[in-house]
């Protein structure tokens, strides 16, 4: 048996992290004795996410390792690390305005996101099945606490207490999986499980119990239909920073895991569970983008446009290849830009008028035209309209799944994608079309704001029409777990 490498340097951007989310909380607890600002908290916050990122970068290019056999550190892990801080970034600065008036304890808050990335970055370094567990829990516990924290908001109790109980018959229903799988195998490493079932485990029934487990487990994690019942509520319920990195952080670190987990541990028993996968694609594509269509909620609208795009990122996992591996990877980058510069700018909109009903945007191109261009440009790139990021990913995305013999799974997402530009042109045509109501007038955003939504409207842009290098970046992530 190899020696385990415990090189603590390989963990540092987390270590950077833990050390931002324990100052935060201090500070927060002790802000009135000290006499600090409360605006040093998202700073604080930002700057550690920055470091991090620097640090993030070190590992790039470099020979593969990992910590003790657990965590792998190679240029999959790296290109998740850059990309979860990233987004933890862009959420902090967009709703610096939202928490300064609705969050009441925001030491917390932001300790909540810097623990949750550190849970999504290991979910995606995971390469054995308590470490994936454990990784995953830390994020789901975080947003947990996360989802309830506008105390004054009644809907957010409900939704938080919802998540936390369907959360936790789902937690039990992956642990249980995972260790009818640790049974049937006897390894929880990745390697160990592919090892075991090349000698012939494949297609047991306590393997295939495991196995039905195990994808009910990650379904309730992804929004998969039917186990996607949480999310409308949550998205509803939670304040808006938090169902943005809902939107965005968790669903990409669930397909991370579900990418490195089936791709490595669990191919050789493709057959057993490429059907589960490709049945989730199209109920979740199906159900995601059709009951959207019925929504007035901005959040529950886009809640159920998740839920669609979850379908889209399954084809990813249920054509598991190096090619579909790196379409995934390509698409989560332009997916986590586009949704971000959506749910930054509902935010913006929200600190104006306090409303979430889409008949409430009215007029919105007349009062706030660029609010109103940078919301039509997202919903349009997450229809997959071309020149736009969404456009290209999902070109790509689709491509992969065709090439490895699901062209009906291909062309089910496709009807299914300009099904979804319908309920994006009834958000775009109440900004448009529609009259301001009476005594509206023009009203500008902050600094901060514009800062923010205009770095995510470049990205969409940027993505669409030169999507080279983050593509070569997938490429490169991807090829470390396809070789």
């Amino acid at each position: 048996m190899s020696e385990l490498n415990f090189e603590y340097g390989l963990l540092l951007p987390e270590f950077i992290l833990v050390g931002a989310a324990a100052a935060v909380l201090m500070l927060d607890a002790f802000r009135e004795d000290l006499r600090i600002s409360r605006n040093l908290l998202p700073a604080i916050t930002v700057l550690g996410a920055l470091i991090a990122g620097v640090a993030s970068l070190l590992f790039l290019d470099r020979d593969p390792t990992d910590f003790a056999q657990l965590i792998a550190v190679d240029d999959y892990t790296t290109f998740f690390r850059i990309l979860f801080i990233a987004t933890l970034i862009a959420i902090v600065l967009g709703s610096y305005e939202f928490v300064n008036r609705n969050i009441t304890h925001q030491g917390e808050f932001y300790a909540l996101l810097l623990a949750s990335t550190i849970g999504a970055i290991y979910m995606a370094a995971a390469r054995e099945l308590l470490t994936a567990y454990i990784s995953i829990e830390l994020l789901s516990f975080s947003l947990y606490v996360g989802v309830s924290l506008a105390k004054t908001d009644t809907r957010s109790g409900e939704a938080g207490l919802k998540y936390v109980l369907l959360g936790g018959v789902a937690s039990a229903m992956l642990l249980y999986g995972l260790s009818i799988i640790y049974g049937t195998t006897g390894a929880t490493t990745y390697d160990g499980i592919a090892a075991a079932l090349e000698d012939g485990v494949v297609g047991t029934p306590a393997f295939l119990l495991g196995l039905a487990f195990l994808v009910g487990g990650l379904g309730f994690k992804a929004s998969a239909v039917p186990f996607h019942m949480w999310t409308p509520d949550a998205y509803e319920g939670a304040p808006l920073p938090i169902t943005a990195y809902i939107s965005a952080t968790s669903k990409a670190a669930t397909f991370a895991l579900m990418l490195a987990l089936f791709g490595i541990a669990l191919d050789a028993a493709k057959a057993d569970w490429q059907w589960m996968l490709a049945s989730l694609a199209v109920a979740t594509m199906v159900v995601g983008n059709l009951i959207a269509i019925q929504q007035s909620n901005i959040k529950r609208l886009l809640a159920y446009s998740s839920i669609g795009q979850v379908g889209f990122m399954l084809m990813a996992i249920t054509t598991v290849s190096d090619a579909s591996g790196s379409a995934l990877l390509l698409h989560l980058a332009g997916y986590l830009i586009t949704n971000l510069a959506v749910f930054i700018a509902v935010i913006a909109f929200y600190n104006r008028t306090g409303s979430e009903e889409i008949e409430d945007f009215r007029g919105l191109a007349e009062t706030q035209p660029y609010l109103a261009l940078v919301i039509t440009t997202a919903l349009f790139s997450l229809s997959g309209m071309p020149l736009l990021a969404g456009f290209v990913t999902k070109f790509v995305l689709f491509q992969a799944a065709a090439e490895e013999g699901f062209l009906w799974l291909a062309t089910v997402a496709v009807i299914m994608s300009t099904v979804s530009l319908y309920y994006y042109l009834k958000v775009i045509r109440q900004m448009y079309v529609a009259e301001p109501a009476d005594g509206d007038s023009r009203w500008r955003l902050s600094p901060i704001a514009y800062l923010t939504t205009g770095v995510l409207f470049l990205g969409i842009f940027l993505v669409g029409l030169w999507a080279t290098p983050i593509f070569e970046a997938a490429d490169g992530a991807s090829a470390m777990l396809f070789g």
